[in-house]
């Protein structure tokens, strides 16, 4: 190869990269007026976000429930860490387009066409995850943790002075002659580590059916393949709902019933792609019985 022809190739990688720092700074300069927006709106957002423990209190007879923080800028990085999370959603529609501006010029008419529609319903999906686990999930888990221990943050409450007296329907810890007395002394960044971690799980979670047709859509996957390891999901989404749940029955019972929910409608998504490519095929004339076989995206 000349040194023409050498640096002809070499001019198209120079563009592209170019183009893909374009790109990338758009998408920095985005994400950070969004971390400066939800940052403007990041208390808020953390009383939300608290609510289910707050809840849970109240249930257990804390009339006032406190939570604390011990170092003097622990609250400072956990309103940052709170405008990190949603800065970035906030500017994800931005990204999303900087990144597909980036590569469509790559794909042809048919692969756009097939691959924008996930690119919108992954984030949709992200958000039924995270509004499923919040609302439904991080109840139950802060029912199940503070109940366990049968205590509240009453005391904290009387420390404070926001009480004077504990009340007589508050859930604490019996005073006994001997021992040291059990309460709950909630802190701001571990409760908001819980809430968050339940909110990505789910929304990984609800990712499934968007994973799935796609690998679907590229062949790597079958609904007849899917179908016949049923068995081996069930076994593999039971530990995901030991690991990433409470030690409660009730919320492993919902976190399974739920994904393996979602598993089986990837199966019926998968085999309407199938289909949907076997009808395209057989209009083109390029369907081909021996090599597809017969009915190869019927169900067994």
């Amino acid at each position: 190869m000349s040194t023409d022809e050498i640096e002809d190739s070499s001019a198209p990688l120079i563009e592209h990269l170019a183009e893909l720092r374009t790109r990338l700074i758009r998408s920095v300069i985005a994400f950070i007026i969004g971390i400066v927006l939800a940052f403007t709106v990041a208390e808020p957002i953390l009383q939300f976000l608290l609510g289910p423990i707050e809840a849970t209190l109240r249930e257990l007879g804390d009339p006032s429930p406190t939570l604390q923080y011990t170092s003097p800028q622990e609250y400072l990085f956990t309103l940052f860490r709170i405008s990190m999370v949603f800065g970035f959603a906030l500017a994800f529609p931005v990204i999303a387009h900087q990144m597909w501006r980036f590569i469509a010029p790559g794909l042809y008419k048919s692969e756009k066409n097939a691959f924008l529609p996930f690119i919108v319903a992954s984030p949709v999906m992200f958000m039924l995850g995270a509004a499923f686990a919040h609302f439904v999930v991080t109840p139950l888990a802060m029912a199940f943790f503070l109940g366990f221990a049968d205590v509240s943050s009453i005391f904290a409450d009387l420390l404070s002075g926001t009480v004077s007296d504990i009340p007589a329907e508050a859930a604490v810890v019996p005073e006994t002659a001997e021992g040291v007395t059990i309460t709950f002394f909630g802190k701001v960044n571990e409760s908001l580590d819980i809430t968050l971690k339940f909110i990505m799980a789910f929304g990984l979670c609800f990712q499934l059916p968007v994973l799935l047709t796609l690998m679907g859509k590229a062949g790597l996957v079958s609904a007849k393949g899917l179908g016949s390891v049923r068995k081996y999901a069930m076994v593999g989404i039971l530990v995901l709902a030991a690991l990433v749940t409470p030690p409660d029955v009730t919320t492993q019972l919902i976190l399974f019933v739920v994904v393996y929910g979602l598993y089986e409608i990837s199966i019926q998504l998968v085999r309407w792609v199938e289909k949907a490519r076997e009808k395209k095929l057989k209009a083109e004339g390029l369907w081909d019985e021996d090599i597809h076989g017969e009915g190869a995206f019927d169900d067994e």
